[in-house]
């Protein structure tokens, strides 16, 4: 297969020899994305559809993705304590119980944005530092640590860690703005906002969405109310029981470089990614859902999909790889002198992150054609408590009590 000199073309040869290992090099990789995370089928969006509060686990995990999320990062104010924290989650346990059902705060100051939930959940993290605060690092999960550095980040403080979290999704923004403030406010003499991130992700009924590189994001990922979801995703309590319900998520804010991707070729494009612009089916597959064939190879012994791919090195080496993976696209102000200030917020959920996600995000840290485009600017890791099984409980409570 010929070279081609013609500006922005990336060819398969290319991404198989030395310049690949290069762009490993080079920039990151949008931990573990895979462009994956399947639609969970057809949901009622309309501006009064309910997700349920109470149950085993928190909404926002196994719910069927929404249009609009924002994530809120807090640093807890010198001074609080375990009562302290203990009062903010009854706080935010009552708040979030009546938003999500359509119905007023306490001392909500616009009730009339509380009627329109369209599907809103409010998800509750905790960070590394509520445990020293609570004084209960005895009950930390041994993978609640910031991620090890890798050569790729180039992470930016504005971005970082948290020792608190709300994610707040439903498919109108003006649900999920109203419910981040009230949130927020109520609990503002506790807790500073350390950072606030917003995205989006759009698609007809029952299509994939796309993230803003054009690529289909959304393909390969755990299906919801499966074994393997319980297996992978939901803690049994076996290491912390206070945990049985919860899960960990990894929060990675992963920059696009849209105006150099801009300049390669479509072909660049799919072999960059190993699937195909038109529909997202891999490069040795005709259609989305096809199994990709790494050991694929054409006429002159080149492999198809390029071990550079990024669904090359994203793919699971073994089961116990897997997790739950979800993308939302953001689009933030430019500044001076660029075009765009766009990217992924890749949201990874899993049992245990040092034995499902980290051996993943290594291997595209190291190797990963799409790092030449993406860099990742921002990461967080918490642990996600169970859910409150019904009134008069509170989001945390197996932790602070049992």
């Amino acid at each position: 297969m010929a070279e081609s000199a013609r500006p922005g073309r990336v060819s398969r040869r290319h991404l198989f020899g030395g310049a690949a290992a290069a762009a490993g090099a080079a920039g990151l990789g949008w931990g573990a994305v895979a462009l994956g995370d399947r639609q969970i089928g057809d949901t009622d969006q309309t501006p009064t559809a309910i997700e349920p509060f109470y149950g085993e686990h928190q909404a926002g995990i196994e719910t069927a993705p929404p249009a609009q999320a924002t994530f809120v990062g807090f640093d807890l104010r010198p001074g609080t304590d375990r009562d302290d924290i203990i009062g903010l989650l009854r706080i935010w346990t009552d708040d979030a119980a009546r938003l999500t059902q359509g119905r007023p705060a306490l001392a909500d100051t616009e009730p009339e944005l509380a009627h329109r939930p369209a599907r809103l959940t409010v998800t509750v993290g905790l960070g590394p530092g509520m445990f020293t605060v609570a004084g209960l690092e005895q009950r930390r999960p041994s993978w609640l640590h910031p991620l090890p550095p890798f050569d790729i980040d180039r992470l930016e403080p504005a971005w970082n860690d948290g020792d608190l979290l709300l994610q707040v999704c439903a498919d109108e923004a003006t649900a999920v703005s109203h419910a981040v403030r009230v949130l927020c406010k109520n609990v503002a003499s506790l807790v500073s906002v350390r950072w606030v991130q917003r995205g989006f992700r759009n698609a007809a009924p029952g299509q994939t969405p796309r993230n803003l590189m054009g690529q289909v994001d959304g393909t390969v990922n755990i299906a919801p109310g499966t074994p393997d979801f319980a297996q992978l995703v939901w803690d049994d309590g076996s290491a912390q029981p206070w945990l049985a319900g919860g899960t960990s998520l990894v929060l990675r804010r992963i920059a696009m470089k849209l105006d150099t991707w801009d300049e390669i070729d479509p072909e660049g494009r799919e072999l960059s990614v190993g699937r195909k612009l038109s529909d997202g089916a891999p490069l040795t597959g005709s259609r989305e859902f096809d199994e990709p064939n790494f050991a694929a190879v054409d006429a002159h012994g080149i492999p198809v999909i390029p071990p550079s791919a990024h669904i090359a090195r994203a793919h699971h080496a073994h089961d116990g790889e897997r997790f739950l993976r979800r993308g939302y696209n953001y689009d933030d102000a430019p500044p001076p002198g660029q075009t765009s200030n766009s990217g992924l917020l890749f949201a990874a959920f899993q049992r245990d992150v040092d034995t499902q996600y980290l051996p993943v995000q290594q291997r595209l840290a190291e190797f990963d054609a799409l790092n030449v485009w993406t860099t990742p600017i921002g990461s967080a890791v918490f642990v996600i408590p169970p859910g409150v099984r019904s009134p008069g409980g509170y989001l945390g409570q197996s932790l602070f009590e049992s």
